[in-house]
């Protein structure tokens, strides 16, 4: 996992505003929205997830979204096959990523 992606799970287990280069974390009354480039890629609370794309299918987004999944979430992961967005579920069941997909 970057450095990036460490200190942004860390604002996020905090419930604490924080910024480094294109990645934010804003707490909203307990819950942790994080922008990549201030674009909404996630939504974090205290037993769900909720994820989004940003409007930008990138690998950063993915690697931003895998990294909150590996700290918040149960071993789901977001990857990409053939151009195409992909979420794993904890049971390896595999369905098209929908941006706002909710996890809880």
């Amino acid at each position: 996992m970057r450095k990036i992606e460490s200190l942004m799970n860390a604002a996020i287990s905090q419930e604490i505003d924080w910024m480094k280069d294109n990645t934010k974390v804003v707490n909203v009354d307990g819950v942790s929205e994080v922008y990549l480039h201030n674009n909404l890629i996630a939504r974090v609370g205290d037993t769900w997830l909720q994820l989004f794309d940003g409007g930008w299918r990138s690998n950063t987004t993915k690697s931003r979204l895998n990294a909150i999944l590996r700290e918040h979430g149960n071993g789901e992961s977001v990857y990409q096959r053939n151009h195409v967005w992909k979420f794993r579920n904890l049971d390896g069941s595999v369905i098209p990523f929908d941006s706002g997909i909710y996890l809880d």
